[in-house]
C-alpha cells in the first residue's frame, strides 16, 4: 500500500515505506532503504522524515555517525514546530554534538517541545531548571515540568516515566510547602501551545 504511493512520489507514503524499512516492519530491516525513502519525503518538506534523518545520522543507522547532519535535518523539522525534532536539538545543544554546547540554546528548544506536551522535553526542562543550566535554578520550575511529563508518559516509556517521578520526588524533599504548591498549581494551569 504504502509502496505505490511512496513510488508515486506521495510524501507521506514515502516516510512510512521509511519506517517500515528502519524498523523492519513487513519487509527486512534496511537502513540504507530507510534513509533513501526518508530523503525523498524529507525534500518535499515532510516534518516527520527529517526529524527521522536527523535520528539515523545521530545514531549512525545506514550512515556513518554525523552529529551535523543530524543538527540539520532536525533542526528543518524543528523549524516546522516538529515537537521531537525540538526536544532531539536540544539535547544535541545540551550535549555539544553537532554544534557548540549551548544551553541556552538547549532550553529554547527543550522549551518550544515542552509547550506542546513532549513529556521527553518536559523532563529535560526540568533538569536544565533543577541544575541552573540555561536558565536560573529555580525548583518549582523544575518540579513543573516533572510532573507535566509523569503524566505524560505512555505505558510504553516506563523508564523514562520512572525518571520523572524520581527527579520530581528528589528535588520535592528539597522544597518548602509553599514552592511545592506553587510548582502544583503551575502545573495545574498549564496548557499545551
Amino acid at each position: 500500500m504504502f509502496d505505490k504511493a511512496a513510488d508515486q512520489g506521495n510524501a507521506s507514503g514515502q516516510f512510512n515505506l521509511g519506517l517500515m524499512y528502519a524498523d523492519g516492519q513487513g519487509v527486512p530491516q534496511d537502513y540504507a532503504a530507510a534513509m533513501a525513502w526518508y530523503r525523498k519525503a524529507a525534500d518535499q518538506g515532510n516534518a516527520s522524515a527529517q526529524s527521522n534523518l536527523g535520528l539515523m545520522y545521530s545514531k549512525g543507522h545506514g550512515v556513518p555517525q554525523d552529529y551535523a547532519a543530524a543538527v540539520a535535518w532536525y533542526r528543518k523539522a524543528a523549524d516546522q514546530s516538529y515537537a521531537v525534532a525540538q526536544h532531539n536539538l536540544g539535547f544535541l545543544y545540551q550535549e555539544g554534538r553537532g554544534v557548540v554546547q549551548d544551553y541556552a540554546a538547549a532550553v529554547a528548544w527543550y522549551r518550544k517541545a515542552a509547550d506542546q506536551g513532549e513529556a521527553m522535553a518536559q523532563t529535560n526542562l526540568g533538569v536544565m531548571y533543577h541544575m541552573g543550566r540555561g536558565v536560573p535554578q529555580d525548583y518549582v520550575q523544575a518540579l513543573k515540568w516533572w510532573n507535566l511529563a509523569a503524566a505524560r508518559f505512555d505505558a510504553s516509556e516506563k523508564e523514562n516515566h520512572d525518571m520523572a517521578v524520581r527527579n520530581r520526588d528528589k528535588v520535592a524533599a528539597k522544597m518548602t510547602p509553599a514552592q511545592l504548591a506553587e510548582a502544583q498549581k503551575l502545573a495545574r494551569e498549564w496548557k499545551p501551545k
